[in-house]
């Protein structure tokens, strides 16, 4: 039978955020030691008191990552957890940390001082995959595989273009973050619980201190503003969107009906029932995973639908998602980044599905446009030599001369030299997928990568 839940427990429980909340104490403590500091520089408090405050804190610190500290659930929270630990080793002078500040300032300082990390921390991994991506563009460069339309072969493009579209992705989630940074690099700390604070403090010390390039311009929207948390998540959710169109095509591609790619055996299973199995089920959980980063952004965004201000209890709850984001974006990243960096590349295979299904056939259209048939006629011309060719069970550019000219005759013998390499090299527009093309986007990304 089981224990019925003590009333009590259940009501302090219920209001608990120490479990998930314990994560923030570096950004707690770095926050506690700036505010500190600013309270002696303002002769708000003696440089004593001060003193002795700073160094409890590192022994906090210090103490939270070795193990050693005295958690108490019964104090809630990260930040009356420091505190009293602070007074357990200092006495009453720890109650004079909290001059001029309040938890709504606090925690809002932490959130963003967390989110500034974590983007630094996002954008590294990002540039690491962008790497990964230009090396293996550059291995493959002369690699031919079909492009695809409603996942059904299109035109040949070359592997490596292909691999710089995902390139470009990753420059626009780079450039989100960027801005995410900048939204969050506003500082609140001074704003109290909502109508600042009755002391000469310093704002722009802390704002040094701390690194912030902008203060907050009014204390009611500073301790309730959540916009960079949901500027965070939506950041995270299309770049999570990005990888899961990534794993989508690993997942096809390493399949019996694809075998473009072969993943190291580190980033496949095999079944617990079928012994000839490989499961690709890294880029899989990748894929899924992006529903865990999309729902977070849903849950922020009605957390703080309807809030009137200023701060609100339902403001807790903006903490375990956006942790549960972070650290679902960084490890999808690094593990796609490694699973890409150490696959196999099935060449041979790519280029027999490129040529294969009538790839040529808008080639031989313009062909005909460029014989000076309107391009809609060739379309059907070239349209009825497809279904012929398919009807015959081979590829279309297999047709003898005859047939084409049946059909057209401002078809030529040159006709017949419409290739996979004619094919692509003919897309010689910036940002096509012909050899000089794509050599140059490479160039281009490397000289990107070394100014970063």
């Amino acid at each position: 039978m089981k224990k019925k839940l003590n009333s009590n427990d259940l009501i302090s429980g219920y209001t608990v955020s120490l479990d998930y909340d314990k994560r923030l104490y570096e950004w707690d403590i770095l926050g506690s030691i700036a505010h500190t500091k600013m309270l002696a520089k303002q002769d708000i408090i003696s440089s004593n008191d001060a003193e002795m405050i700073i160094k409890g804190l590192g022994e906090i610190k210090d103490e939270i990552e070795s193990n050693t500290f005295p958690w108490v659930i019964d104090l809630e929270d990260i930040h009356m957890n420091i505190e009293r630990r602070l007074s357990d080793k200092i006495g009453e002078v720890a109650g004079k940390l909290h001059t001029g500040r309040s938890r709504n300032d606090q925690i809002a300082l932490d959130m963003r001082l967390f989110v500034r990390s974590a983007v630094n921390d996002i954008d590294e991994a990002l540039l690491n995959f962008q790497k990964v991506l230009v090396t293996k563009a550059d291995e493959n460069k002369n690699v031919y595989m079909p492009g695809y339309t409603h996942l059904q072969r299109a035109q040949p493009v070359l592997f490596a273009h292909h691999l710089l579209a995902y390139f470009e992705m990753i420059k626009r989630d780079r450039n989100r973050f960027k801005n995410v940074y900048s939204n969050a690099d506003v500082l609140p700390l001074g704003s109290g619980a909502l109508a600042g604070v009755p002391y000469d403090t310093d704002r722009k010390f802390l704002a040094k201190e701390l690194g912030f390039s902008k203060i907050s311009k009014n204390s009611m929207d500073a301790v309730s503003d959540r916009d960079f948390i949901v500027d965070f998540h939506a950041a995270v959710s299309i770049c999570m969107i990005h990888f899961s169109r990534l794993s989508e095509e690993i997942v096809l591609w390493c399949s019996e009906e694809f075998k473009f790619l072969s993943l190291d055996p580190n980033y496949s299973t095999g079944s617990s029932i079928m012994p000839q199995k490989s499961n690709p089920d890294f880029a899989e959980l990748a894929r899924g995973r992006t529903g865990r980063a999309t729902g977070n952004l849903m849950s922020i965004l009605m957390i703080l639908k309807a809030l009137p201000l200023t701060y609100n209890r339902d403001l807790q709850e903006d903490k375990q998602g956006t942790f549960d984001s972070f650290d679902v974006v960084v490890s999808t990243i690094k593990v796609i980044s490694e699973l890409i960096s150490t696959s196999k590349i099935n060449a041979d295979r790519m280029q027999s599905f490129a040529i294969d299904g009538n790839a040529l056939a808008t080639d031989i259209a313009d062909y005909l446009v460029k014989k000076g048939l309107p391009f809609r006629e060739a379309h059907g011309i070239v349209a009825k030599l497809s279904l012929h060719a398919k009807d015959s069970g081979i590829h279309i550019q297999e047709l003898p001369l005859a047939l084409f000219r049946k059909y057209s005759n401002l078809f030529e013998d040159d006709v017949l030299e419409i290739t996979l390499e004619s094919s692509i090299n003919s897309r010689n527009t910036v940002g096509g997928t012909s050899i000089k093309q794509v050599t140059l986007a490479i160039d281009q990304a490397k000289e990107f990568l070394n100014e970063m």
